[in-house]
């Protein structure tokens, strides 16, 4: 009897290298292709160099520039040469400033069922929404990927979401992934691939279930699938790339290890508080709230839909005189779709802000809100700060929400619209005919004597030592749960621009929680030999951005001390020589002062053997047992003090990296 498969587990099977699909054991995949975007990218491209790479062995990789366009000086744009030079000289597609943000782009121009993506942006999985096996993870597992190594991670189990019924009137696909988080929270799918199915696909469009993949991330899922049917056929068709369309659903009675149901037609709109994506109630429960800004965009409602739907409830009207209506087009080619179409001049009629096609005030580049004012956003995440305000007021809702509220100045469930101005809503159809993005350059087919363009803020990956056998170091800075990657290294127009200098973007690590981290680490580091810090549950969730272990590891960081780990964060750390380590019982994290001094003996030995690591607190005189949960590959290089100095080690380079 043939075997009743999944989609998520017929896109494993197919790519399957290493291990074998029992949940939790590591797997080893092959990956098609690859995504970077100059956030990540620039230190991607240098480990390239440092691995001695000449050219990438993935069927396709690409760089976008989306995410530091904002050219305040010298240090963004001579990275952007930095990367374009880079894509030349390794055969890499190259995605130049204000041609969009990377997920909408890769999706539409290269993305095929039935292949496999990782990328150096946690958003990856959004590629999921049509067929594609996608995976967000850091930028030095990527380099590794794309010198045609496997992708490690430990088999998830598979959470099988059937969904029935149709969407409402004013209620669309961001109001489905902020249930799922309504449910969820931001770690209740970790260990989890999310697979949706069920009658109620037929009525969601390829960028309806674009946002859902997309924000499968804030609910901490390893991806998101869904299947490839009729409905991604029409997408790729309409993208004159129809030939690249296969079908790909699941068996009648696939099996899933969890299981779930969504029915559209009972879902309201939905907003998601501060300062977290899992803080989700019904827009009603808030709806009164004076706003400052109301912004609509970024990868998690990048589709024509989400802005023409704008245009629409917006026409006639003008934005309230203390609202920022601002518009951050995912891509030229919507841009242009936009004029074809009348929104683009609905929107500016009606007061609004048009900012260049990238992520922008998404990761805190521009279009940063006023002290404790309220910003609805459309983007993914909330973080505290990451907008680029300290003490932000950050709500996600849905396009609907924004444009409602927009209008009135204040919170607005999108339904009320009917009874506020006589306006039913808006029914989108797809243009027969849309414009194209073709705006990515091609590698040369070759590129002998292609060097990378540095500027002067492009530093050299700093080495480090291998593990010790010995500790005594301070517990420099204990923190609670859920602490995102954006709180340990800050995003926006301050810090970002160093994503290529390590020992400057370092003076930023855990910025956002204590300014003086740095400093003291310093100290630390010259009294003690290096220090760790303690977290509670879901530490690292958020950001791919491997700077925020990169740059605590400059630091002088030994180890985290965890209750649990969100997924790439954790092997982040690995990856470059930190110690993930997790109470064996949670209650000790109580007992824990900031400062305490903790002693490690024979580390080496009891990471390489897997046994109970034991810290010794010397102000309480006690001791923690602690574990570790990396496999034998991770081990290996962790001992040796991160990837790079193993993938040294191995090939016996004796140059330093550069």
């Amino acid at each position: 009897m043939a075997i009743q498969r999944s989609v998520t587990h017929k896109l494993i099977h197919a790519h399957l290298l290493e291990g074998d699909m029992t949940p939790g054991q590591e797997i080893g995949l092959r990956i098609d292709q690859t995504l970077t975007q100059d956030a990540t990218g620039t230190l991607v491209m240098l480990e390239l160099e440092a691995m001695g790479l000449e050219r990438v062995q993935t069927e396709v990789s690409v760089q976008y520039v989306d995410h530091n366009m904002l050219q305040t000086d010298f240090k963004n744009p001579d990275d952007h040469l930095f990367l374009h030079s880079a894509c030349q000289h390794f055969g890499i597609w190259y995605s130049r400033p204000g041609n969009g943000v990377s997920h909408a782009v890769h999706m539409e121009r290269f993305g095929k069922p039935g292949k496999s993506l990782a990328g150096s942006d946690s958003h990856t999985p959004a590629a999921g929404s049509m067929g594609m096996l996608a995976f967000g993870s850091g930028g030095l597992d990527i380099a590794f990927i794309m010198a045609g190594e496997p992708l490690y991670l430990k088999m998830p189990k598979v959470l099988g979401v059937e969904l029935v019924g149709t969407l409402p009137a004013w209620v669309s696909a961001k109001d489905v992934v902020l249930e799922m988080l309504r449910r969820y929270n931001v770690k209740g799918c970790r260990g989890m691939i999310v697979e949706y199915h069920g009658p109620g696909l037929a009525n969601l469009s390829a960028m309806d279930r674009h946002v859902i993949a997309n924000m499968g991330a804030e609910l901490g899922a390893t991806t998101t699938v869904f299947p490839s049917d009729a409905e991604t056929r029409r997408f790729l068709k309409a993208q004159q790339r129809e030939a690249d369309w296969q079908e790909l659903v699941a068996d009648p009675d696939a099996p899933y290890d969890v299981v779930d149901r969504i029915d559209l037609s009972t879902l309201v709109p939905l907003i998601a508080c501060p300062s977290s994506p899992g803080n989700v109630v019904p827009v009603r429960e808030v709806e009164g709230r004076p706003i400052y800004q109301s912004y609509i965009g970024s990868s998690a409602n990048p589709g024509l839909r989400d802005f023409w739907i704008t245009a629409e409830i917006v026409k006639g009207r003008r934005a309230h005189d203390r609202v920022s209506l601002d518009i951050n087009p995912t891509s030229r080619a919507l841009i242009e779709n936009l004029a074809k179409l009348g929104s683009f001049q609905q929107l500016i009629a009606a007061g609004a802000r048009f900012h260049q096609a990238g992520c922008n005030g998404c990761i805190g580049m521009g279009q940063a809100p006023a002290t404790n004012q309220i910003s609805l956003r459309t983007v993914p995440r909330n973080f505290p700060g990451r907008s680029g305000t300290k003490d932000d007021l950050v709500y996600l809702v849905s396009p609907e929400t924004a444009a409602a509220s927009a209008l009135t100045g204040h919170i607005t469930d999108p339904r009320d619209l009917e009874k506020l101005f006589g306006m039913s809503c808006p029914t989108f159809r797809e243009p027969a005919e849309q414009a194209i993005n073709r705006d990515i350059l091609a590698p040369p087919a070759s590129s002998p004597g292609v060097s990378l363009q540095r500027g002067p803020n492009i530093k050299a990956l700093p080495q480090f030592d291998d593990l010790n056998d010995f500790y005594v170091v301070p517990a420099l800075l204990k923190v609670g749960d859920n602490v995102s990657t954006d709180e340990i290294l800050m995003a926006g127009s301050k810090a970002l621009p160093f994503r290529s200098n390590i020992p400057a973007i370092s003076q930023y690590a855990y910025f956002a929680i204590d300014e003086g981290f740095a400093p003291r680490a310093h100290v630390a580091k010259e009294r003690w030999g290096g220090h760790v810090i303690v977290a509670g549950d879901n530490y690292a969730q958020g950001s791919s951005r491997e700077h925020a272990a990169l740059a605590p590891r400059y630091l002088g960081q030994v180890a985290v001390i965890a209750k649990s780990y969100a997924r790439i964060g954790w092997q982040n750390l690995a990856n470059f020589g930190i110690l993930p380590l997790e109470f064996v019982d949670p209650k000790d994290y109580d007992a824990i002062e900031q400062d305490d001094i903790f002693a490690f003996d024979d580390l080496r030995l009891a990471v390489a053997s897997g046994e109970v690591i034991v810290a010794r607190n010397q102000r309480l005189r006690s001791e923690i047992r602690l574990v570790h949960r990396l496999s034998e590959r991770q081990v290996r290089a962790l001992l040796a003090g991160g990837l790079i100095n193993q993938f040294r080690q191995q090939h016996l380079l004796e140059t330093p990296i550069e």
